[in-house]
């Protein structure tokens, strides 16, 4: 499944991530503990402040922590909107589909929705499992900054029933990561250096320098066994989630069971024996038969993934927004350790473009909400400039909040405080009671999803959310690992400008393009083939010969076409192709 939002994105999963709020003076009463005026509040135009407390389900298809909110963000939106926030989380009720399909049959999702845009929209709005929140809209002058990417989602139907994530005023051909790309070879640079750069002319060459650091270093410094690949299965969906990132180092992403390329120019069948996917099975494969695969993989779960990343245990990484956070602490880096991007020479990476129209997920108020009116305050709050850093994707690079993680320097320009430092780049830091206390990365928001791009500017501090742009931050981000990098890499301002350097990046023109609903017939026959699919490719990926592989990929083949396959094939075919006119027509109207 594709996690841009998340991912991205989306971006973008992990549970030390970095979310915050924005300056003081983005909201007249906003305190540095988080509370605000009644006269100048979020809420006000709605009837706050808010009396009496709250508690709403959130069905949220992006989180991956399941309960009620807890730490800082917690504390803000319960000083701010009386509110608390009681999360249900597929990524941690066992993946797929299921309790989605539970709770729609049984007519409530939750008060307060994060769902895909395109096929579950419209089936919930067509249920009504959505409310129509049409005459609050008027009075969210927040979300309607991006009103563009609102009416595109809503266009076509009788009401306003759903606000996209990730929505900016970029250029759609513009990349809208930032300094690092969603997708990439990550590796332990320290170890890279070690073997003296060796050059990697395609994706299979990783095996052998992965094998070599291995041997060299059997062991990570809480004496347990490191590996190159450390999976998981949480994200699984039409097809098995880590066999589909590899594919995007050369310009593809996913679309049902088809990749597509980001320019147009190939479309390809994930069973097909030469397909992007099946070769990246076949490079795990590979792996595993080396013992470069983490055993445990068929049966972690992101988080457990995630602390061997932390521990120094996983020595490879397809997403800068794990390796780096997880493991690029203080310490670590000026110990001369860290994840860094490790050149592949035909490398062709698939890049996100800013899509003014928004992403692939969007925010909806249930049609069972007890206050649909406080819920649509709240929502509005979220795309303020206050509430896009508080409600960052658990990846996202927003700093925390103003007097807490960063603070207005001299030149009134922001700049991280020693606990900033210490929570998003020492590897953790405690945060203080009036703030909510608990653990930093406890109280991110479980949202997970990224309401404006990162990368767009904070009108309030003219700079960039995302604080790796910030001057202060450039000027203080000096390390071993990262000045060895640069100096390798010919002295370049992040990954996004190495590969673009390179000619190595891939911008897919951000449209807000979604697919339409599956129709009985496909979802009948999707759903019993990507079950097979997946199963049968975590087999294939820990085969240990060749002739399993082989084996296994035939079988698999064979029995989902007997399924029906080319049917579903076709249709997300047709859905790929108009995808990719949605791209070229966004780019020929804004650039």
């Amino acid at each position: 499944m594709t996690k841009y939002d998340a991912v991205q994105l989306s971006r973008r999963g992990f549970l030390g991530g970095f979310a915050g709020l924005v300056a003081v003076g983005a909201l007249a009463g906003c305190t540095s503990s988080g509370t605000t005026t009644a006269a100048s509040g979020p809420g006000a135009a709605f009837g706050g402040p808010y009396k009496k407390a709250e508690t709403i389900t959130v069905f949220d298809g992006l989180a991956n922590y399941q309960g009620v909110q807890k730490g800082w963000f917690g504390h803000l939106i319960s000083k701010k909107f009386n509110l608390s926030m009681n999360v249900i989380a597929p990524n941690v009720s066992g993946g797929g589909d299921t309790l989605y399909n539970t709770r729609v049959a049984a007519g409530n999702l939750g008060d307060l929705i994060v769902t895909d845009r395109g096929q579950k929209f419209d089936q919930l709005i067509q249920g009504g499992l959505l409310f129509d929140f049409s005459k609050y809209y008027a009075q969210m002058k927040n979300a309607k900054e991006y009103d563009a990417a609102v009416q595109k989602l809503n266009s076509g139907k009788k009401g306003i029933y759903g606000i996209p994530v990730s929505v900016t005023s970029l250029k759609p051909t513009t990349p809208s990561e930032g300094l690092d790309p969603t997708f990439g070879p990550y590796m332990r640079w320290d170890y890279y250096k070690e073997l003296g750069y060796p050059t990697m002319k395609t994706l299979e060459d990783m095996i052998p320098v992965l094998k070599e650091m291995q041997q060299a270093h059997p062991k990570a410094d809480n004496g347990k066994a490191t590996y190159a690949f450390s999976l998981f299965k949480d994200w699984d969906g039409n097809m098995m989630t880590a066999a589909k990132q590899p594919a995007c180092f050369y310009g593809f992403d996913e679309m049902g069971f088809v990749l597509a390329k980001a320019d147009g120019s190939k479309y390809e069948s994930i069973i097909d024996s030469d397909s992007h996917y099946v070769r990246s099975l076949k490079l795990y494969a590979t792996a595993n038969q080396q013992g470069l695969v983490d055993p445990d993989s068929p049966t972690q779960n992101y988080s457990t993934m995630y602390a061997k990343f932390q521990n120094g245990q996983t020595l490879f990484a397809c997403w800068p927004w794990l390796a780096k956070p997880a493991y690029n602490t203080t310490a670590n880096l000026a110990a001369g350790k860290g994840f860094e991007f490790t050149p592949i020479n035909d490398l062709d990476i698939f890049s996100y473009g800013a899509s003014i129209y928004g992403g692939t997920q969007l925010f909806s108020i249930g049609s069972k909400a007890a206050d649909p009116e406080r819920i649509a305050a709240y929502l509005d709050w979220l795309y303020s400039p206050e509430g896009i850093y508080a409600s960052g994707a658990q990846t996202g690079a927003a700093p925390g909040p103003e007097g807490l993680t960063w603070q207005l320097g001299s030149d009134k320009k922001p700049e991280l405080t020693a606990l900033g430092k210490q929570a998003l780049l020492g590897g953790g830091a405690t945060v203080p009671a009036s703030w909510g206390g608990g653990k930093f990365s406890d109280g991110v928001s479980a949202l997970n999803a990224t309401t404006v791009l990162p990368i767009d500017v904070d009108p309030s501090t003219g700079l960039q959310y995302e604080y790796a742009f910030w001057p202060s931050y450039q000027k203080a981000n000096s390390n071993p690992v990262i000045n060895d990098w640069k100096s390798k890499m010919g002295n370049v301002d992040g990954d996004i400008a190495y590969l673009q350097k390179k000619h190595q990046l891939l911008v897919a023109p951000g449209s807000g393009y979604a697919a339409p609903a599956d129709p009985p017939q496909i979802s009948t026959i999707r759903n019993q083939a990507k079950a097979i699919i997946v199963q049968s490719s975590w087999k294939m990926s820990l085969a240990t010969s060749e002739n399993e592989f082989n084996s296994l990929l035939k079988d698999m083949q064979s029995t989902v076409k007997g399924l029906g396959y080319a049917t579903v094939l076709s249709f997300d075919m047709d859905n790929a192709k108009a995808q990719n006119e949605a791209r070229l027509a966004v780019k020929k109207k804004f650039g």
